[in-house]
């Protein structure tokens, strides 16, 4: 029973991945701005989600507390921020390297958590970030014939850091609900987009084609309500090891299709960079070791340094 659930677990983990890895694709189709691209997926993803909290029971009164909604309201203040920038930087530096960009993440993740939760980085972990940022100084130092428009592809990176950092801080306010059901918690975050972006939509710019509207519902009904309910049920099913490796077909799909669909081509310099980056966020993630442990933590079962993460 127990490897049954695992397996579909890891069933609805890659299928929602293979979701959010094509979310670039669909951003760049609709040819919206980023502030309609973020409203229409908190509309039409909080449509679907609605009804998925209904049927779960999960709209009940005993649900909210003022603690809980203003935590919510910070955290989807972020998460729709992060979109925002994150979306605007696949214009800019390319759905490939805005989504390499992105995955440094777990970095600012790991930097939040000594702030706010007083939680040591360990040396492998530094060494592991030492090496992103090479990878990072890879990606940013692209060959001049590579850019059409230089400061672009550099302000699509700046924008994807932005995203990455956003990600970050939602993550730390998801971490204090801990309580709350993640798709009550995902609903209310969309909640939050819909009436902060309703004011700036740009109404009189909406799609011109039956496609690009279809790219905005898929992107709401599917790349985020039915992609929440599969990615929220394989992270309860999996051991955390599994659910980390496998959200790397996350950037491995994202860069893809970039190629497929849209003929990206890198430089070696964005290529070996991107790779950097994705090996030390996989490093991060799983903990592996750069450094030795020291001699005093071995002597201790589940001492200090017992392990890295």
């Amino acid at each position: 029973m127990a490897s049954n659930e695992v397996r579909r677990g890891a069933a609805e983990m890659v299928v929602a991945m293979l979701m959010s890895g094509t979310i670039g694709w669909l951003v760049v189709s609709s040819q919206q701005s980023p502030t309609n691209v973020v409203f229409f997926r908190c509309l039409f993803g909080a449509a679907t989600l609605i009804i998925v909290c209904a049927a779960l029971g999960l709209l009940r009164r005993k649900a909210f507390s003022p603690r809980m909604l203003a935590l919510v309201l910070f955290g989807g203040l972020a998460i729709v921020g992060n979109w925002l920038l994150l979306f605007a930087a696949y214009g800019r530096a390319s759905i490939s390297m805005a989504t390499a960009v992105y995955n440094t993440q777990p970095f600012m993740l790991v930097g939040l958590g000594a702030i706010v939760f007083r939680e040591r980085i360990s040396g492998s972990t530094l060494a592991w970030l030492a090496l992103a940022f090479v990878g990072l100084v890879g990606v940013v130092r692209v060959p001049p014939a590579v850019l059409a428009v230089p400061g672009e592809y550099l302000h699509g990176i700046a924008l994807a850091l932005g995203a990455a950092f956003l990600y970050a801080v939602s993550s730390i306010v998801t971490k204090h609900l801990k309580g709350t059901p993640p798709h009550l918690l995902a609903l209310l975050q969309l909640g939050v987009g819909i009436v902060l972006l309703a004011p700036f939509a740009q109404f009189d710019a909406l799609p011109s084609s039956p496609r690009q509207w279809l790219d905005l519902v898929v992107l709401g009904v599917v790349n985020t309500g039915v992609m929440y309910v599969l990615l929220y049920g394989a992270i309860q099913k999996l051991p955390v090891a599994m659910t980390g490796a496998l959200s790397f077909v996350y950037p491995v799909v994202a860069i893809a299709v970039d190629r497929i669909a849209f003929g990206q081509s890198l430089a070696w310099t964005q290529v070996l960079g991107a790779l950097l980056i994705l090996l030390a966020a996989a490093g991060v993630n799983f903990g592996w070791r750069l450094l030795p442990r020291r001699r005093s933590a071995q002597l201790v079962p589940g001492g200090p340094g017992a392990s890295e993460r």
